[in-house]
């Protein structure tokens, strides 16, 4: 009877096969899931610094024998990658993610216990998410998205274009005077031809980009409307990331807005002034570029984190991100005992402290 042929069976992308000594090899360099194999014998030690991503480990052992290495040997090392979670079955073709999404999809592919990082990029395509504010960082958030695959990005944000927008590569010289939000489609077509940027939808989630301080009218709404929520607020020589709200489950702004103002009596009238300061239309000072390029990145990952079905790090938490060097201080909160946003008033919350 004929033995039917094992199925394909491939290392997870980007893991790379490399020799450690005569009798040991390293698999991949990454600390969460790098492995040595040890105790080789020097001509597995050979055959396995061979192998790469496309290597067919199910062939591996009948290959074992050609160059004198001991294949019930080899085959153990297979199954033990395999019990590692380190392989996957070779990918089908036709759902495998090309172009921009290839290096994402192959970083999912690592990051997810099924090895479905190509699923978690094609489910971006229906994906609706909103950004409001257009500047440097937002536009670099909306564009990270579309790049990334997301299907609908809505813009929101008709404040002229104005000279220091050009910073970070955003904006053009050619868009000062145009509305930053039609500025914006044109970029976002450029860099994602498929990617929706007119019409209406229910966001998944909607990402808020503010200076000096989060407008808590506007974060009321997306809790009363049940929108997740990212706020991102750039000042002068700094930014904060964060919190990502899910409401009913995580610290909501108010949450930390009364934290502040425990700590601080005066922070409710500086948040006032804050807030007629919009409304007189002051216009704030322009974003640093580097800063705008690492705020867009992070509150970009946060929110492709989200779509795939993870925890997002910011919930619950905001990162500061401060010049010259951007070196990132994250801080922890808690539900507020006064706000009621997660635990009812009167409840007792028993969450952790902010750190």
């Amino acid at each position: 009877m004929t033995r039917p042929t094992p199925a394909p069976l491939l290392l997870r992308p980007g893991l790379r096969v490399l020799p450690r000594a005569d009798d040991e090899v390293q698999v991949g360099t990454d600390p969460r899931w790098a492995v040595r194999l040890v105790g080789l014998r020097p001509a597995e030690a050979r055959l396995w610094a061979g192998v790469d991503d496309a290597t067919d480990l199910a062939a591996l052992p009948a290959r074992a024998r050609a160059v004198g290495a001991d294949a019930a040997s080899v085959a153990a090392t297979v199954a033990e990658l395999c019990q590692a979670g380190l392989t996957r079955a070779r990918p089908d073709p036709t759902t495998t993610a090309r172009g921009p999404t290839a290096a994402d999809a192959a970083a999912w592919t690592l990051l997810r216990p099924d090895a479905t990082g190509d699923d978690v990029v094609a489910r971006r395509a229906d994906a609706v998410v909103g950004v409001v504010g257009l500047g440097p960082t937002g536009l670099g958030i909306a564009q990270h998205l579309a790049v990334a695959g997301v299907g609908r990005v809505l813009l929101d944000d008709d404040t002229p274009v104005r000279s220091p927008d050009v910073a970070a590569g955003a904006h053009r010289w050619a868009d000062v005077g145009v509305p930053r939000a039609a500025a914006a489609r044109r970029v976002l077509r450029d860099a994602a031809p498929g990617v929706h940027v007119d019409g209406d939808g229910d966001p998944d989630v909607v990402v808020v980009v503010e200076h000096e301080a989060a407008d808590p009218w506007r974060a009321a709404l997306l809790m009363a409307d049940d929108v997740p929520h990212l706020s991102v607020v750039v000042r002068v020589a700094d930014a904060l990331v964060g919190p990502l709200v899910r409401p009913g489950t995580d610290p909501c702004l108010r949450c930390l807005d009364l934290h502040r103002a425990d700590a601080d009596p005066g922070w409710p009238a500086v948040l006032a002034a804050i807030g007629r300061g919009r409304g007189d239309r002051a216009t704030p000072a322009g974003e640093v570029g580097v800063l705008a390029g690492a705020c867009a990145a992070l509150a970009a990952a946060q929110v492709l984190a989200l779509l795939a079905g993870a925890t997002p790090a910011l919930c619950g938490a905001t990162v500061e991100l401060t010049l010259p060097d951007l070196v990132a201080r994250e801080r922890r909160w808690h539900v507020h005992p006064g706000c009621g946003c997660v635990t009812p008033p009167g409840a007792t919350h028993a969450g952790p402290r902010e750190g």
